[in-house]
């Protein structure tokens, strides 16, 4: 080859060679710069609508906070109760029923009250027809007559003694008589009290002008309060040997507790009971208790009086009860709803600047209320008391925001 082509060729090569370095130092610079129309702010966890947060901080106004049933209470110190759970059931307190036994028998011709129908004292709840009833107020009478007829003879007599026209013999007859007459009264009279008619009820039967209601016999109610349980139909036969109606003044119930042998010591009379059912909440109050363990449950148990005015309280619901065993001063304290696990510390809400402030917290002792704060709050710091699970779903949404 000639050497005309060979310079030809390195000449272009040198020439291509050259305008692609000038090119690279001409483009390359800008590659590392970012476009000025696209440059961002930094994220500063602002523009929620219903919540700012940023750095363990949920920010929300006044209104927002009483919309979410948050509700804020200075730290102060406070009692840990020792509790232990019991099962229980509630009853009739037994000191305010009746259970009603006819005192005499005979057939059921009225009943004038139902299952569950209030009652007052001495209401009638039913009427029998008896026999025996009816040969009592009889009695009654003849034996009332009787006194009478014998009290005109011995005062006859008694004239007669005086005007000395009468021997002291016939005195003496007429006041024996007379005092034989008194003895049938009297027991006729007390004969009618155990058949369960009142006083008032046994001085009208003299003036009574319809002898045939003498065998009626009225079951009435010695106390006020509901009916609990009735045992009889219209018409039945009954007898004294079982009970036909029970009454009970349900403003205060029973409840019997089942207390475990091992937790008999933390058990006594005038303690307090905490009771649970369902939404209800109450406080009672042990007023006796067994020391015999049933063979069958291997539990004694222990009975506690409950205020019932309201009527919230069933009989025969199952309830879960916590015996107020002790209590002990602690110098800080806070709701257990308080305190919620932040990124696997236990922490609390603390009010200020407008919202409020994840706080780890050191947590001590506790109860089924309440914990021990051994540090990381001061006293009187306020801190959000409830519906806290609300504040931490809100700090979660925006610290999982500003990882996107």
């Amino acid at each position: 080859m000639s050497w005309t082509p060979r310079l030809l060729i390195l000449c272009v090569g040198g020439a291509l060679l050259a305008a692609f370095i000038g090119y690279r130092e001409a483009v390359e610079p800008r590659l590392g710069e970012k476009p000025q129309g696209n440059k961002q702010e930094p994220h500063s966890g602002h523009g929620h609508s219903h919540a700012e947060t940023g750095d363990g901080f949920v920010k929300l106004t006044a209104a927002q906070i009483r919309a979410a049933g948050i509700e804020t209470a200075p730290v102060t110190g406070g009692r840990l109760v020792k509790e232990i759970v019991v099962p229980g059931r509630t009853t009739i307190n037994a000191d305010r029923q009746s259970k009603i036994v006819p005192r005499i028998s005979g057939a059921v011709v009225k009943i004038t009250k139902r299952l569950g129908e209030a009652v007052a004292e001495n209401e009638v709840l039913a009427v029998l027809e008896s026999r025996e009833m009816a040969d009592g107020k009889a009695e009654y009478l003849a034996a009332r007559r009787a006194e009478e007829l014998t009290k005109s003879i011995l005062d006859r007599h008694q004239r007669l003694w005086n005007d000395k026209a009468v021997a002291e013999k016939e005195l003496i007859a007429s006041r024996n008589a007379h005092q034989h007459a008194l003895i049938k009264l009297d027991l006729a009279h007390h004969r009618l009290h155990t058949m369960g008619l009142s006083e008032l009820a046994i001085n009208a039967l003299p003036t009574s002008a319809d002898e045939t209601t003498f065998r009626f016999y009225e079951i009435r109610s010695p106390i006020a309060g509901r009916v609990t349980a009735r045992n009889v139909l219209l018409g039945q036969a009954v007898t004294t040997d079982k009970d036909i109606f029970t009454v009970a003044e349900l403003s205060t119930v029973w409840i019997e507790l089942a207390v475990a042998p091992g937790d008999l010591p933390f058990a006594q009379e005038g303690q307090q009971v905490r009771v649970y059912a369902g939404t209800s909440e109450a406080m009672a109050r042990v007023v006796a208790l067994s020391p015999m363990i049933d063979p069958d449950t291997r539990s004694a148990k222990a009975i506690a009086e409950l205020d019932n005015t309201s009527g919230a309280w069933n009989l025969g619901d199952f309830v879960s009860a916590r015996l107020i065993a002790g209590k002990q001063e602690v110098n800080l304290l806070v709701p257990r709803e308080a305190i919620q696990s932040i990124k696997g510390k236990k922490s609390v809400f603390v009010s200020g600047r407008g919202g409020f402030t994840v706080r780890p917290v050191t947590p001590g002792r506790e109860d089924t209320r309440s914990v021990e704060i051994l540090g990381g709050l001061d006293f009187a710091e306020t801190i959000a008391i409830t519906n806290t699970f609300t504040l931490k779903a809100e700090l979660g949404k925006a610290e999982a925001e500003h990882e996107h």
